[in-house]
């Protein structure tokens, strides 16, 4: 049996293991997850070598890993977009006895996930609700909010899949209606540059709120944690709730964006670790709306799938897959 390889899904706040082998079908699988918080390690290689202590047993010792990076990554080496770690994939092997490691940005990982999606593993959001048949070429955009915004596509073409790095999510947020263009004027009082991640993301939803209650008359708004701000959404305080409503309209309206630039026609697949959380406020029309208007290609866009990620383990099971591809 082949020794598993160690991978990891790096985020802003948490940082998730496991070893990845195969099924007899070559599928990926995951044993052992395990989810960190990164605050709490000093190293992506501290945090690594606590994991790999607690899984202890000889015969799961990793011979290799892959490392999904909330960040880009360069010459093999990464900084987090959302935290001060920095990553280098030598250092890494070195530090923890491995004979190579790979980096990959994280939302690449999410990409190579979309092949291993079963039915269970994603929720339809709106019309069509069918994920499209597969065929000898494809391409879908993934995106989806968690600490950041990640972005990527996948293209799926004979004897192929590729899945690109993007840091899509750092482009310029351009607002849609009166409402969008009042809140980004907010929202350039704080930020020199507002771009999408300052909307589409955990701290975008604290933004959304604060820029809404400045518009509403509060001359200091409270800066609300995202769960605070869901919790009185929930509770219904009218701000929070206008706040978590434009943010399903702006996501609606990216995501449909993404399809036009990257050809995305086979579907989109939203991932990032907020999507669960939001999957009755994405389903209540809002995210659709937006997603499908966009003028002459509106009724195109009618016919584009778009599904939630719902698996647990999405980054990993991406990263699993490149790992497994590595040792073919």
């Amino acid at each position: 049996m082949d020794r598993p390889a160690l991978v990891a899904d790096v985020g802003g706040t948490w940082v998730r293991f496991a070893l990845a082998g195969s099924s007899a079908q070559r599928i990926p699988a995951l044993h052992a997850p395990r989810q960190l918080a990164v605050a709490e390690h000093a190293s992506l290689v501290a945090a690594a070598r606590h994991y790999l202590e607690t899984v202890g047993e000889p015969a799961l010792r990793p011979a290799s890993a892959v490392f999904a990076v909330a960040g880009r990554v360069e010459a093999e080496r990464a900084e987090m977009t959302n935290h001060p770690w920095r990553i280098d994939a030598a250092e890494c092997a070195d530090a923890l006895a491995l004979e190579r490691v790979g980096l990959l940005n994280d939302f690449t990982a999410q990409a190579m996930a979309v092949p291993h999606l079963g039915p269970a593993d994603r929720v339809a959001l709106g019309e069509p609700r069918d994920a499209v048949a597969g065929g000898s070429e494809q391409t879908f955009a993934v995106l989806g909010p968690g600490t950041g915004l990640g972005v990527s596509a996948l293209l799926r073409r004979p004897g192929l899949e590729l899945a690109l790095e993007s840091e899509g999510g750092h482009a310029a947020f351009a607002p849609k209606t009166a409402r969008q263009r009042a809140v980004l004027e907010q929202l350039a009082t704080r930020f020199a540059r507002v771009s999408y991640e300052r909307l589409l993301s955990g701290g975008g939803l604290s933004n959304l709120h604060w820029a809404l209650s400045r518009l509403g008359g509060a001359q200091a708004p409270e800066d609300l944690a995202p769960e605070r701000v869901t919790a009185r959404a929930r509770g219904g305080d009218p701000v929070a709730n206008e706040a978590l409503a434009l943010f399903c309209e702006v996501f609606g309206a990216f995501a449909g964006d993404l399809v036009l630039t990257f050809g995305g026609w086979d579907g989109v697949f939203l991932s990032g670790g907020l999507v669960p959380l939001l999957l009755d406020d994405l389903q209540r029309g809002g995210f659709r709306r937006a997603f499908e208007n966009k003028g002459r290609f509106s009724q195109a866009m009618a016919r584009v799938p778009v599904h939630a990620v719902v698996h647990p383990q999405a980054g990993l099971l991406g990263a699993a897959a490149v790992a497994l591809r590595s040792r073919t």
